[in-house]
Formats: structure tokens, C-alpha cells, sequence
């Protein structure tokens, strides 16, 4: 016989519920992040596949449609602090769950370092002499200061950051369109890339491969559920906030990438080009206006750690209630400060674990960071049929239409994307075997300690 649910560990808070829908949605969209996923994250697609990074965009865009229906159904079942390894180990069972919490927590602890590196590499160059390390590590140290603050005023801040990034990829779109050098059906039907400094035809691998980088540039959008249990009314607004974040992402994206390419004078040497967005803006608004988007880049960077450490708290704070941790530890990260009702405790650990990775070479971030989207979006497809089947999602507020269309197609393009990350040497293969010993220690660590407990329950708000 099972053992039945054990009781909450004594000092546990509950986060109340102070935001609706508009400032879920200002949180998530600076999850996204917009402005640092053109300039930091779509260039590698450039390199890759050259104006074919086009259609990646598209089908990771259509994979994105399918995930976020997918999120949304979900989200609306179980819209707690845990996320996509509450979905798994609620329809799947403890161990599946805690393998995908281990992507979860690891992911946590670098993407903020990642943020961070790239927002001191870019004021770096606004400021030379500045040390891209140090100055991660400040805006981490403020990030979490940051955190600890009432989500409201989280929601309101992070959305006036918001505001100067959007105005920045403004820019870049209308730079693009003012001056046309090629048709957008000639970027579509003759895709090229870079190889040897010449011209080539875009090839499918290169397009697959380069899919991938899309699909994290987009990621962000099931984010809103991390929020779930501070939002009024969230079953039926979680599932909203995320399908309006993906469509304003994939927009805020697509519009002005497509644009440059649309614009650039001469297209192998912005594919050449280390920054090529950065070369387009220089070659056509100056300096001037380059400094001035560049630190509107940078600020989406802050913008998007503040975020990040308010979601790590929060994916923190759920480990520690469901008891994935000794028992002191739980009980630290389940404190919530009595003014402020944020997870504070939860908060100032996810900033402290997040410094040390800034020591790290961007390229092994990328490493350990890199495909575990992948991982995580297809188990939470395989969560989506299996809570269909079982029935433990019926009670979902929303549900996916077409079903199982959506969790079915992502299935098939997960594989494709994972199959291409496969034949990259450098970064995509490793990266895939990191995250099989990521989820292989996970599992270790949940049959030598967890599960020695009992049966590991995950629990909920109202636990």
C-alpha cells in the first residue's frame, strides 16, 4: 500500500495572490526577452543556416503554437509554482517528474549566468574597460535584490524595461524596411548560407539545426505558470497569458530579423559579420543609434535575469514544499516574507547558486544549457497525452483544440531538432549527452534519497 501524503514541512508559506493577467503577461514577455534573443541568440541561427534562419523562425514558430497549446492546457490543470515537473510527476509519476525537475533546477541555476555574461559583454562595449564578469555577477547580485520585492512591483518594473527593448527592435525593423535590397520571397524560396566566405544554398540539416536556436529564442512563454499561484483567478488566465506571450514573442521576433535581411546591402557580409545586427544598424543609423539599441539590449538582458530569478525562486520554493530536499533546506526555501510575499529565502539561494556559473565560458553554459528544451518540451507533450489518457487533467479549464495534434507534431519536430543537434560536434551532441547524465543523476539521486522516504507526493497551493 502507498503511504499516504505526508504533511508540509512546519514554516511553510503560501504566496498570495496579487496580479492579474496583464502583469503575468509583462513578466513573461521579459522572460522572453525579445531584444537579447535578436541580438544574442538568432545570430547564431544566421551563422547557421544564413537567410534560411527564416524558416526556422517559421517552423520553430509552428512547433511554439503546438507547445503553447500544450503549456496552456496544462497550466490551467495545475498552474503551481513547479512547472513542467509538477505536469510530468502529476500524469507520469515520481520519477519521470524528478528527472525533469533536475533539467528544471540545473537550468535555473545557469540561464541567469548566461543573461548575465551577455548583458556585461554588451556594456562592455559601451563602456570599455569593464570586465563582462564582474559585471555579471553585479547584475545577478541586483536581480535577486530585485527579487525579493512584492511580484506586483516586479510585474510594473520589469514591464517599463520592457517598453525600452520593444522600442529598440522598432528601430531595427524600420531601418530594415526603409531601404529594400531583396524581395521576402526570395528569402523564402532561395534560403542561403555562408560557407568558405561564398554563397550557398541553405540545406535542410543547416535549417534543422538552426531551428533549435529559434525554438529558445521563443522559449519563455510557459514561464506565466511559474506564476500561477500568485495570480487571481488562474486557471483560465494562466492559459491566456501564455498563447498572447508567444504571439507577441514570435511577432516582436520574426518582424525585425525578416526586416534586416530584407535590408542589408550585401548579404554575405552580414552573414560574415561577428554581430551582425549590430554591423546592419552601424552601416545604416550610425554610431549613435548603435550605442543607444545596444544599451536598450543590455537592459532586456537585466530585465530577463530579474525575471529569471523571480521564476528560480519559485521553481525553489515548490521543490522545497514538495520535499525534494533534507528537511532543513525545505523548510528555508518554503519561508515567505510576511510583507512582501515573495519567497524570499528561495530567492536570495537561486541569486547565491547563479554566481558562481558566471566563471564559467559562455560556450560550456551553452554546453549544459543548450538541448535541455528540448528534453523538457517532450516530456511535457508525452504529460499532455498521458493526463488525456488518464484522466488526471480533466479537470483543466482549458483545453487544446485539435487535440492530440498539437503534443503529437511537436513530438516529431522535437525529434528532428534533437536528431540535427545530434550531428553538431561541437556544441549540439555534447550538449544532448550532458542532459541524459543531468536526468540520469536526477534519477540516481531520487531512488538513493527520495524515494527511501515513501512515495514522493507533489503537492500543491493547497496542500
Amino acid at each position: 500500500m502507498s503511504s499516504p501524503p505526508a504533511a508540509p514541512e512546519s514554516g511553510a508559506g503560501r504566496l498570495a495572490r496579487s496580479i492579474a493577467l496583464p502583469g503575468a503577461l509583462l513578466l513573461t514577455l521579459s522572460a522572453i526577452t525579445p531584444a537579447s534573443s535578436v541580438f544574442v541568440i538568432l545570430p547564431g541561427a544566421l551563422k547557421l543556416a544564413g537567410s534560411g534562419a527564416l524558416l526556422s523562425m517559421l517552423a520553430a514558430m509552428l512547433v511554439g503554437i503546438g507547445m503553447a497549446l500544450v503549456y496552456a492546457e496544462l497550466s490551467s490543470a495545475y498552474p503551481h509554482t513547479g512547472g513542467e515537473y509538477v505536469f510530468v510527476a502529476r500524469t507520469l509519476g515520481g520519477l519521470p517528474g524528478f528527472m525533469v525537475l533536475g533539467l528544471t533546477v540545473v537550468g535555473a541555476v545557469l540561464s541567469p549566468a548566461v543573461l548575465a555574461l551577455g548583458a556585461g559583454q554588451f556594456l562592455a562595449l559601451l563602456w570599455p574597460g569593464l570586465s563582462a564578469v564582474p559585471m555579471a555577477c553585479v547584475i545577478i547580485a541586483g536581480a535577486t535584490l530585485l527579487g525579493v520585492l512584492n511580484i506586483k512591483a516586479n510585474a510594473w518594473l520589469t514591464g517599463a524595461f520592457l517598453g525600452l527593448e520593444l522600442v529598440a527592435l522598432v528601430a531595427l525593423a524600420v531601418l530594415g524596411l526603409l531601404y529594400p535590397a531583396r524581395p521576402l520571397a526570395e528569402l523564402l524560396l532561395q534560403p542561403v548560407a555562408l560557407l568558405d566566405g561564398q554563397l550557398h544554398p541553405a540545406t535542410a540539416s543547416t535549417i534543422g539545426a538552426a531551428t533549435a536556436l529559434a525554438l529558445f529564442a521563443y522559449n519563455g512563454y510557459g514561464g506565466a505558470v511559474y506564476f500561477g499561484e500568485e495570480m487571481r483567478e488562474p486557471g483560465a488566465r494562466v492559459a491566456r497569458t501564455i498563447l498572447w506571450a508567444l504571439a507577441v514573442g514570435v511577432v516582436t521576433q520574426i518582424v525585425p530579423v525578416t526586416a534586416v535581411l530584407i535590408g542589408a546591402p550585401d548579404l554575405a557580409s552580414l552573414l560574415a559579420a561577428e554581430s551582425p545586427f549590430n554591423q546592419f544598424i552601424l552601416s545604416r543609423g550610425g554610431t549613435a543609434l548603435d550605442t543607444a539599441i545596444s544599451a536598450g539590449v543590455a537592459i532586456a538582458m537585466i530585465n530577463a535575469a530579474i525575471v529569471l530569478m523571480l521564476t528560480n525562486a519559485r521553481l525553489l520554493f515548490s521543490t522545497g514544499r514538495d520535499r525534494a530536499w533534507s528537511r532543513g533546506l525545505n523548510r528555508a526555501l518554503t519561508r515567505v516574507h510576511p510583507t512582501l510575499q515573495s519567497p524570499w529565502v528561495a530567492t536570495v539561494i537561486a541569486g547565491g547558486v547563479s554566481l558562481a556559473p558566471c566563471f564559467l565560458d559562455l560556450d560550456v553554459l551553452l554546453i549544459f544549457t543548450g538541448t535541455s528544451l528540448v528534453a523538457i518540451y517532450a516530456g511535457t507533450c508525452v504529460a499532455a497525452i498521458a493526463g488525456r489518457r488518464n484522466g488526471v487533467t480533466g479537470h483543466a479549464v482549458y483545453r487544446m483544440p485539435w487535440y492530440p495534434l498539437a503534443p503529437a507534431a511537436c513530438l516529431v519536430a522535437l525529434a528532428y531538432v534533437g536528431y540535427t543537434n545530434w550531428l553538431d560536434p561541437q556544441i549540439g551532441r555534447p550538449s544532448l549527452l550532458v542532459n541524459v547524465y543531468v536526468m540520469g543523476a536526477a534519477a540516481g539521486y531520487y531512488f538513493a534519497v527520495v524515494r527511501r522516504r515513501g512515495r514522493w507526493i507533489v503537492r500543491g497551493p493547497d496542500a
